[in-house]
């Protein structure tokens, strides 16, 4: 064999041999800052938290990846951010804002993972029937899905009203009451437009199209919300609303008044209705107050629209509360039949 192909066959086996050298540590390498640390993790302030085996993760608005790393390196989730950095240097995808929940330890790939495809952390939240504006506030920030104000000055937000062409001055009656899942830390108004959506999705299922009195169909759809208990007597409730305002007769619907004092007087809910009661000067008091009230009064659900988009039909004026523990009523066409039934009862839930 020639001098110069001993040479080239040489130079060729040595080149090859680096390569694999080359290849052996990077795989090994990259084994090695890919894995998780020896060490178990550390706590790392407010923005994560180790709870069992996950760490509860966030990622501030504006917060880079290489920020990221640094704290997961000080809380010894990940070996070295170098590598981190590395693998975000790589890659051009991008760390998304949210909550994440990671069970540990885990690989630095995976955590990457996870972090771009924004596999937030869902948080599930329940919006009674019935339920008002201000209590579905409270609800979202104890669940850390939004701050009540925030969700208040959304749900007031005109632009928000003109999307959906709420006539009034807020989005009560017309967000759905629903059991969701959110990301902690969500948008308010975000937050708004998915029950609004949902309410009008579920609307369109129970009614059809909308049609020219939907305002006034909502806001008694929300008052036998809050009366009924029993959902065959939802309709008979109504229809019984309806007969009312046919001839000009005040609703004198107890959940109006309840509204009054609870939402717009901010008092604790009253165990029974007095008659100082039945006399606070309020464009909600349906018992001072002929026609309807100004606006919806709660959140309803399907049964109570259902019942005001297809009320039974009657000649029934009164209904009042019969039975406490079954929260049956007792209707009926006269006043001194009414008066006869018993008591006036609070319809609390």
């Amino acid at each position: 064999m020639p001098q110069a192909f001993r040479w080239f066959f040489r130079l060729l086996s040595g080149i090859l041999a680096l390569g694999i050298t080359v290849c052996v540590l990077v795989i090994g390498g990259t084994a090695y800052f890919n894995a998780p640390p020896e060490k178990p993790p550390v706590p790392g302030g407010e923005a994560m938290r180790f709870e069992e085996d996950a760490l509860f993760l966030e990622v501030r608005s504006g917060e880079t990846a290489y920020s990221v790393g640094k704290r997961l390196e000080d809380a010894r989730v990940i070996k070295t951010r170098y590598f981190w950095n590395l693998l975000f240097r790589l890659g051009r995808e991008y760390i998304k804002t949210g909550t994440y929940r990671i069970e540990i330890p885990a690989s630095q790939m995976k955590i990457r993972s996870i972090l771009t495809a924004g596999d937030q952390l869902l948080v599930r939240v329940t919006i009674p029937e019935g339920v008002t504006l201000k209590k579905a506030a409270r609800l979202l920030e104890d669940a850390g899905i939004c701050g009540a104000e925030d969700f208040l000055a959304a749900a007031s937000s005109r632009q928000i009203l003109n999307t959906y062409h709420v006539p009034g001055t807020t989005m009560e009656g017309y967000l759905y009451p629903d059991t969701y899942l959110f990301p902690l830390g969500y948008p308010a108004p975000k937050v708004i437009s998915v029950l609004a959506d949902t309410f009008f999705r579920r609307l369109e299922e129970i009614a059809g199209e909308a049609s020219a009195d939907l305002n006034e169909r909502i806001i008694i759809a929300s008052i036998v919300e809050r009366e009924y208990r029993i959902p065959e007597e939802a309709p008979l409730m109504a229809g019984v609303f309806y007969n009312r305002l046919k001839i000009g007769m005040a609703l004198q619907s107890c959940a109006t008044v309840e509204y009054v004092i609870t939402e717009i007087q901010g008092r604790p809910h009253p165990e029974v209705l007095y008659n100082r009661d039945l006399e606070i000067k309020d464009p909600y008091n349906t018992y001072l107050r002929p026609g309807l009230p100004p606006g919806p009064i709660a959140a309803p659900g399907e049964t109570a629209l259902r019942a005001a988009f297809s009320p039974a039909r009657s000649d029934y004026l009164y209904f009042r509360l019969a039975d406490g523990g079954a929260g049956r009523h007792y209707f009926s066409r006269t006043l001194d039949d009414h008066i006869r039934a018993g008591a006036l009862y609070v319809k609390g839930r």
